[in-house]
């Protein structure tokens, strides 16, 4: 008898457990609509309390996760470093990072690794940033956009180290380093060995970008950028110098030429009066 009522009592113990956490699903559910709900009115702060009601309600409730990292995200102000601001930026990334070890759907483990990689690279760390772009890569190879925001990592990297030396040396925009300048020699060999490997990643990766999205116009102004870049730091070798400015100047040529495109294409579903030409 007394063996029936403790397999009774652990019976009721455990259907009461099973209602609490159906319960708690249930008012999580309620918690991420008032959140969406919060979020399409661009009440930020408090979409932001209803997503963290909801994954405390239901831990593996990924969508509230997603929803609470991106009204993060919302908040943050790019190339503000203040403390408050960096910390908005890391609970955003702690959220996406949950959601990543939660072994989520591909989708949703691309886009979180692109956000923690968008907001790595506002935050000015390269290799962070380039880590998760290379995992959304990994996840979505067909994906253009984080191989172009490999390459522009890779042209910052080298861009603004580049013109620093420059200036020190007192050079115009227009005055390439010089390999008969003993100083300026041994600026660019140095520049060289540095940004190398750089330039070499940046161009494959908007190359990728390219090939992939034929009329990518903004990976074609930046591949002018990185051979720009691999231009003036080839003082041993004036002819590839010569090479890569013309090659750069053929990625302006494209750039222009998708953007006077896209913009003809755009005027024409918009309904733009044409005029036919005289025969």
């Amino acid at each position: 008898m007394n063996k029936n009522l403790r397999l009774l009592t652990l019976a009721a113990v455990a259907l009461a457990l099973f209602s609490a956490v159906g319960c708690n699903k249930l008012r999580a559910r309620d918690q991420l609509n008032k959140g969406v709900e919060a979020y399409k009115n661009s009440h930020y702060e408090q979409a932001i309390d209803h997503f963290q009601q909801a994954v405390q309600l239901d831990p593996a409730l990924i969508n509230a996760r997603m929803y609470l990292a991106t009204a993060f995200v919302s908040q943050y102000i790019p190339g503000v470093d203040s403390p408050d601001n960096l910390r908005t930026a890391q609970q955003a990334i702690d959220e996406y990072q949950k959601v990543i070890d939660a072994n989520p759907s591909r989708d949703q483990k691309v886009n979180s690794a692109k956000g923690i990689a968008y907001l790595y690279l506002n935050m000015k760390k390269w290799d962070d940033a380039k880590k998760y772009y290379r995992m959304a890569s990994d996840l979505d190879p067909n994906d253009p956009e984080p191989y172009y925001s490999v390459g522009v990592i890779d042209w910052t990297a080298c861009y603004q180290p580049r013109m620093e030396e420059r200036a020190k040396l007192g050079l115009k925009p227009e005055e390439h380093l010089n390999p008969k300048n003993k100083d300026q020699k041994k600026v660019c060999d140095e520049l060289k060995e540095k940004n190398g490997p750089y330039i070499q990643e940046g161009i494959d990766t908007l190359n990728k970008a390219i090939q992939l999205r034929p009329d990518y116009d903004d990976a074609m102004a930046y591949m002018n950028l990185m051979y720009r870049e691999r231009a003036d730091v080839e003082c041993d070798d004036l002819a590839k110098r010569e090479e890569d400015l013309k090659t750069a100047d053929h990625w302006v040529d494209e750039t222009l030429r998708v953007k006077k495109a896209k913009a003809e294409k755009a005027a024409q579903g918009s309904g733009g009066i044409t005029v036919d030409q005289p025969k």
